[in-house]
C-alpha cells in the first residue's frame, strides 16, 4: 500500500486498520458486494479520480516536472491508503484537473471522488456535496502592488478587483460592493494564477482571495517583493476535502481517517512541511498555524466517549 511521510507506524496503521474495518459493514465476511457507493466503484474499476488544482499553492498545485503537490494532495493521499484498506484493493490515482469554478460539479458528477484542492466548506455547498472536518482556515484578503493606496476594502471603490470564477471571494467582494455601494469592477478570471497576473500585468488594481493562497503567489513569484497583502480579513473559509452527499461507508472512512491522522499528529507535521519549511521550489510561506486551527486539530483528535 502506498503511505506517506511518516504514515507506516505501528501506532498509525493499528489506528488505520480499526478505521477502515469500522467502515464497513458488520459480519464475518466483507464481500465486494457488501461496499457501496464511492468504495463499491473503487473496488470494481481499481481507481480513484482525485481532483486537483493547477495553482492553489501551497494546497493543491503542479511542480516542475506537472505532478500534482501540496498539501491537501498529501492529505488525500492518506484517504486513498485508508480507501485502499477498505476495499482490499491496491488503487491507481486518476488525476482531473479542476477550476474553482468546475470543481463542485465534477464531485457532483461522479467525475472526480475526491477534490483536493482549498475548498470552502460552507452551508450553501453542503447542500450538494459533502467535506472532511476542517484542515485550514482562511480568510479573503487583497493583494496589491507595493505603493498602493489601496489599504483596506473601503479603497477598492470603483476599482479593478480581480476575482476567480466560483470562489466564495467573489461572492464576498460582490456583496461588500452592493452593501457599502463601493461600485468594485470585478475582473473575473479562470484560476487564481490568471487573476494575480491582471495586477502584475497593471490590468487590474487588486485581487481579492484567500490570505494563505495570495501568499504563496507571492512566495513563487520571482517579483515577490513587488507585491503585499492588506486589509483586515473580509470573510471566514474553513477549507476541506469535498467528496460526494450521500456515500455514509466514503463518509465514515473521511471521518476517521482524518481522526487519525490528527492524532498521529500527520495533519500538523504536514502543515510544517508545506506551510513552515521550504517548497519544492525553494520558497518558503513561513505561516505559522493559527490559533483556530490548533483547537481544531487537538478536538479532531479526541476520541467520542
Amino acid at each position: 500500500m502506498k503511505r506517506i511521510g511518516k504514515l507506516p507506524s505501528a501506532f498509525f496503521a493499528a489506528l488505520l486498520a480499526a478505521v477502515v474495518l469500522a467502515a464497513l459493514p458488520a459480519g464475518p465476511a466483507r464481500a465486494q458486494e457488501q461496499l457501496t457507493g464511492t468504495l463499491a466503484k473503487a473496488r470494481e474499476t481499481g481507481t480513484i479520480a482525485i481532483g486537483y488544482r493547477e495553482s492553489s499553492v501551497p494546497f493543491s498545485y503542479l511542480n516542475a516536472r506537472n505532478e500534482p503537490i501540496g498539501y491537501s494532495i498529501e492529505l488525500c493521499r492518506a484517504l486513498v491508503t485508508a480507501i485502499e484498506d477498505a476495499v482490499n484493493k491496491s488503487l491507481t490515482i486518476k488525476w482531473v484537473p479542476v477550476t474553482s469554478d468546475s470543481r463542485i460539479d465534477a464531485v457532483v458528477s461522479g467525475k472526480v471522488d475526491l477534490e483536493c484542492g482549498s475548498t470552502t466548506n460552507n452551508l450553501e455547498r453542503q447542500k450538494r456535496v459533502s467535506f472532511s472536518p476542517t484542515m485550514f482556515v482562511s480568510g479573503t484578503k487583497v493583494l496589491v502592488k507595493k505603493g498602493s493606496p489601496i489599504k483596506s476594502f473601503r479603497d477598492l471603490a470603483g476599482r479593478k478587483v480581480a476575482v476567480t470564477a466560483g470562489t466564495t471571494n467573489e461572492k464576498t467582494l460582490r456583496d461588500l460592493s452592493d452593501k457599502f455601494k463601493l461600485n468594485i469592477n470585478l475582473q473575473v478570471t479562470r484560476d487564481h494564477a490568471e487573476s494575480f497576473g491582471l495586477v502584475k500585468s497593471g490590468q487590474a488594481d487588486a485581487f481579492a482571495t484567500d490570505d494563505v493562497l495570495l501568499y504563496g503567489l507571492i512566495a513563487k513569484d520571482a517579483a515577490k517583493s513587488d507585491y503585499e497583502v492588506v486589509g483586515d480579513f473580509l470573510s471566514y473559509d474553513p477549507y476541506g476535502i469535498m467528496y460526494r452527499k450521500g456515500d455514509p461507508q466514503l463518509n465514515k472512512v473521511v471521518i476517521d481517517t482524518f481522526q487519525v491522522l490528527a492524532e498521529d499528529g500527520e495533519i500538523e507535521r504536514q502543515y510544517k512541511r508545506w506551510f513552515l519549511r521550504k517548497l519544492p521550489s525553494g520558497e518558503s510561506i513561513n505561516l505559522p498555524m493559527s490559533a483556530q486551527l490548533e483547537t481544531i486539530i487537538q478536538t479532531m483528535s479526541v476520541k467520542a466517549e
